[in-house]
């Protein structure tokens, strides 16, 4: 399975704002952004004073990078994303923001069970959690509203879900849309995402004009 395998560190300082790809590192002094706020390589640190606005394509390309980067997925397939949003009727925009919310590893991630999109893509293709009542392990399976998800009995033992209480206290609170219930290792998606519960700061508009002109 192809994923981003580099330093995440470096894709915040390209994008040149926290995409929050490390979790609680993010938060604190020891964030790239805090400690080296301008791009890497070589000439990174002249990029920043330079002067001039930069095109509308660079704006788009940048718009689909942070994208990409946020929710760690390569650009073959947020490609066949963007067709599936094409597709289907409203906003294309809108509609890619969802599909890409309704990634399992994304769900796992929002309702407090990772500290991170890629801490939650592992713990699904390390097999610890069940759709349904069946063992999924493919971090891009798109969750429908009522599907339910568990943590497997074999792994409900181990140090870190036993631990799990105290590090949900940590994260984020779970949007509306989904919920969790920590004494019984299982959640529920209640229903899809709207677009103002999509807590990114991502142009979607900007998006769908770059892939428009291709």
């Amino acid at each position: 399975m192809a994923r981003y395998t580099g330093p995440v560190c470096k894709l915040c300082r390209r994008e040149g704002e926290k995409l929050f790809l490390k979790g609680s590192r993010c938060l604190s002094p020891k964030c790239a952004i805090e400690r080296r706020a301008y791009p890497p390589g070589q000439h990174g640190r002249d990029t920043q004073f330079r002067r001039g606005r930069a095109s509308d394509f660079a704006l788009q390309l940048r718009e689909k990078q942070k994208a990409r980067r946020v929710y760690g997925v390569l650009e073959r397939q947020f490609r066949r994303y963007f067709r599936e949003a094409l597709r289907r009727p409203g906003l294309t925009g809108a509609n890619l923001l969802v599909l890409l919310e309704s990634r399992l590893d994304n769900v796992v991630y929002r309702m407090g069970l990772a500290d991170s999109r890629a801490h939650a893509r592992q713990l699904v293709q390390h097999g610890h959690f069940m759709v349904n009542g069946i063992a999924t392990n493919i971090p891009s399976y798109l969750v429908r509203p009522g599907d339910e998800l568990t943590v497997r009995d074999g792994s409900r033992n181990r140090k870190y879900f036993r631990e799990l209480p105290a590090f949900v206290e940590t994260r984020p609170t779970a949007p509306e849309w989904v919920k969790f219930d920590l004494n019984g290792m299982k959640g529920t998606v209640l229903r899809l995402p709207e677009r103002r519960e999509i807590d990114l700061p991502l142009n979607e508009q900007l998006i769908v004009e770059y892939y428009s002109a291709r």
